[in-house]
């Protein structure tokens, strides 16, 4: 379940300093990834449950630990300043905190995207869009809801001037959208779900209007990856036997699927509701044909845009274009000489080739 805030910030610029030189060696043979309960990356904590992680890590002479961390942007932290070779991120938080805070970091697997996790949400039947006019509305500022709002009033031709943002946490939005001072509020599954499935409650935008804009990914450091080779193959290998695994439809799925259920505080049937609004890309031609769209730089221009107008780019940021980022055929947007945040689909392209 997406318990946990997944939320951009700019307070892990500071640990810049820390990441500046690199803690891990190269042509090491023990690395560290780290991950947090969402639907999305659930595979991993079972991957290494099940050894797979462990089996792909041994064919390439490597330890790798999958590490599971309570706080979703701590782990993103603690990535950023160098405790971990790789972290579970939306693309989101993967520019606005490690690549604007210098670290070099590489999407190695864009495992999902939103298609339905995030909605918006106004008390009442037949509601529309263009009642939020002047509205209030409460929602985890800065996060992946605060861009699905904005993504939703531009296609409503409004603006966030157009209504106020309230600032509410996730573990407080339900507490609140229970309240009759609360109408509307923006927010993710598994709370998503709950509240709309209240009576007099219209969703009136949700991510699937905007798909693949909301990324789930692994994502590495950079230089360890170019350094150590077999970590990605590793992690990559291992990635999509697990997802091809729960997508067998075979009792060993369901018994992984059941696990991950578990794991997660929900049973199978709830799992599964999970997973059918994350677009899970089951197999690696699937990954790649996404990560080598020539839509993937747009979808990131816009991400870089709205990080950049609500301050998410780092203090003195002089535009959306202030953190490079580089895509698929050589394609670079953003600033060519502060490239800092790579989709790389070199990985996925051997998974889909047969070739790890």
């Amino acid at each position: 379940m997406r318990k946990l805030v997944r939320f951009f910030g700019i307070a892990a610029v500071s640990l810049v300093t820390l990441a500046s030189t690199p803690s891990f060696a190269a042509g090491r043979t023990d690395f560290k990834v780290c991950w947090t309960i969402y639907a999305g990356w659930m595979p991993w904590g079972e991957a290494k449950t099940q050894g797979i992680v462990s089996k792909w890590a041994k064919k390439y002479g490597i330890n790798v630990d999958v590490v599971q961390l309570n706080d979703y942007v701590e782990s993103i932290n603690q990535y950023t300043a160098g405790k971990f070779d790789g972290c579970a991120m939306t693309n989101m938080d993967a520019l606005t905190i490690p690549a604007s805070g210098g670290v070099d970091s590489t999407a190695l697997i864009v495992s999902d995207y939103s298609n339905g996790n995030d909605g918006v949400l106004i008390k009442g039947k037949g509601r529309k869009l263009t009642d939020l006019k002047g509205q209030q509305i409460n929602l985890v500022q800065f996060s992946v809801s605060h861009y699905l709002l904005a993504r939703a009033l531009e296609s409503a031709h409004m603006t966030e001037r157009d209504l106020k943002v309230v600032n509410t946490s996730d573990a407080d939005i339900s507490a609140a959208f229970a309240t009759p001072e609360v109408q509307q509020a923006v927010t993710w599954n598994p709370m998503l779900a709950d509240l709309k499935a209240q009576p007099n409650v219209t969703e009136v935008f949700d991510s699937s209007k905007i798909p693949g804009e909301i990324m789930d990914m692994m994502v590495v450091n950079t230089k360890t990856l170019q350094e150590n080779p077999a970590l990605g193959k590793a992690l990559t290998g291992a990635w999509f036997e697990m997802v091809a695994l729960m997508h067998a439809n075979s009792p060993g799925s369901t018994a992984a699927l059941t696990a991950m259920a578990k794991s997660s505080g929900t049973d199978l049937a709830g799992f599964k509701g999970q997973l059918s609004t994350t677009a899970l890309f089951y197999t690696p031609q699937a990954a790649l044909d996404f990560v080598s769209s020539p839509n993937l730089p747009v979808i990131m221009t816009r991400v870089a845009r709205f990080s950049f107008d609500h301050g998410l780019l780092g203090q003195g940021a002089p535009s959306a274009d202030a953190v490079g980022m580089a895509f698929d055929k050589g394609v670079v947007i953003g600033s060519k000489s502060n490239v800092k945040l790579r989709f790389d689909p070199s990985y996925v392209a051997m998974a889909a080739a047969g070739k790890l």
